[in-house]
């Protein structure tokens, strides 16, 4: 409604070139599976493709897709999304476009195999289009979030009721001291991500708040393991 993105989605059969409207043919030196035709695929990217597109190339072979990368993508002008399927798209394809000077690149949304591209495409899109500026109701939205630069997994989340079904908000959300409880969501982004994504942590150089609470987080852990020892 704003104009601030525009998509387009075009069926790949348009471009064959047989009454079957075949996009796929067998693999050069055998195997299983087929292999998605360059012909077909150079005729669809021709027609939309400039000097200003980014053709992404969805592929499990890819470099990962992270936020990192959803921020980079959003500035970019035109994004062309080629889906794979069956065993990929021929190499050529992506060869060719590398050597007319367009920018190239294959991203796999994780270490899994989908059927394919597809819904990996929808994923990126909406990770990158939410943070294009005036998508969001609130830009802020997009600032104290999972993945974000801090680089770990946001804090827990709590809304009305203060008591639910017999658990309660957490008393330092309701005190009204700021500082407290912007210590408390670190901290609490921190735990998560110590707990759920390590990898995260081991990835990035702390400050020194952010290793204090990590070791009282220790200790707090150590003490619950023996308390549950002990009963």
């Amino acid at each position: 409604d704003k104009s601030l993105i525009e998509i387009g989605v075009h069926d790949l059969r348009d471009h064959a070139t047989n009454v079957h409207r075949q996009v796929d043919d067998t693999p050069y030196g055998g195997g299983a599976g087929m292999v998605m035709m360059p012909e077909v695929w150079g005729k669809a990217i021709d027609q939309v493709i400039d000097k200003n597109s980014e053709l992404i190339i969805l592929t499990p072979a890819g470099k990962k897709f992270d936020q990192r990368m959803a921020e980079e993508l959003s500035t970019k002008e035109h994004l062309i999304f080629a889906c794979g399927r069956y065993e990929g798209i021929d190499d050529r394809v992506r060869q060719y476009y590398q050597s007319e000077g367009f920018k190239v690149r294959e991203v796999s949304i994780g270490d899994y195999v989908l059927n394919g591209g597809e819904v990996a495409a929808i994923v990126i899109a909406e990770a990158v289009t939410r943070l294009i500026p005036g998508v969001l109701g609130n830009p802020e939205s997009i600032v104290d979030e999972s993945h974000a630069e801090d680089g770990y997994i946001e804090y827990p989340a709590f809304t009305k009721p203060a008591e639910w079904r017999g658990i309660k908000v957490p008393e330092v959300l309701l005190s009204g001291n700021h500082a407290k409880i912007k210590q408390w969501r670190l901290k609490m982004a921190l735990q998560r991500t110590r707990d759920q994504r390590p990898d995260l942590l081991a990835d990035r150089s702390l400050s020194k708040e952010e290793s204090r609470l990590l070791q009282e987080l220790d200790v707090e852990l150590k003490a619950k393991q023996e308390q549950d020892s002990y009963n």
